[in-house]
């Protein structure tokens, strides 16, 4: 049975469009072609995003959120901070690498949205920057970190781990020597921080 508009949400148009993304790819999916997947007509979909621009920003950031909601956890956890901006920095790699290598054809097509929509994107980096800085405040009120100035510290903490994190990057993230790379690259990084 076809669902009808009242059963129809948010999340099921997204579900759909991601799947619809994967099979067509960004230039040829179309908002009647997650109409037709979902099995309603296109001005059901059109009443929960009004353009086709509003439902692939917000496939973006639903994709972009589930990496941030994940290191929110590892951010707020009450432990030692080191280990804890090794963790967050391990997971936010592991994210980005699985998600270029475990769906590759998803992952381009993710990479061409998120250049749609820059204002999404630079939301997900003042996210985990934030976390990030809340990690280093907390590991300088701690005394565990000399950090003068924790967001900028942060920030040029993100900024020299980018090859690790930022998609551009993607293609070396199955070199062999990756992981010794990102352990000596954040281990640097963790012993200028110390107090």
């Amino acid at each position: 049975m076809a669902p009808t508009s009242e059963t129809l949400t948010a999340e099921r148009i997204l579900e759909a469009t991601e799947e619809v993304l994967r099979r067509h790819g960004p230039a040829k999916a179309t908002v009647v072609d997650v109409a037709r997947a979902l099995g309603v007509s296109h001005g059901s979909v059109y009443r929960h995003f009004r353009t086709k621009a509003a439902l692939r920003e917000a496939v973006t950031k639903r994709w972009l959120d589930r990496t941030s909601e994940a290191l929110a956890g590892i951010a707020a956890a009450d432990r030692d901070p080191e280990a804890r901006l090794r963790d967050w920095t391990r997971a936010l790699f592991e994210a980005k690498r699985r998600k270029a290598g475990d769906d590759p054809e998803l992952f381009a097509t993710y990479s061409v949205l998120v250049g749609e929509n820059g204002t999404v994107v630079g939301e997900h980096l003042d996210d985990l920057t934030a976390q990030l800085t809340r990690i280093v405040r907390l590991g300088t009120e701690a005394g565990a970190f000399a950090a003068g100035d924790p967001e900028t510290a942060a920030r040029a903490f993100f900024q020299a781990t980018a090859r690790f994190h930022d998609p551009c990057h993607a293609d070396q993230w199955r070199r062999p020597e990756i992981d010794e790379e990102f352990e000596a690259v954040v281990g640097l990084l963790v012993r200028g921080l110390r107090a």
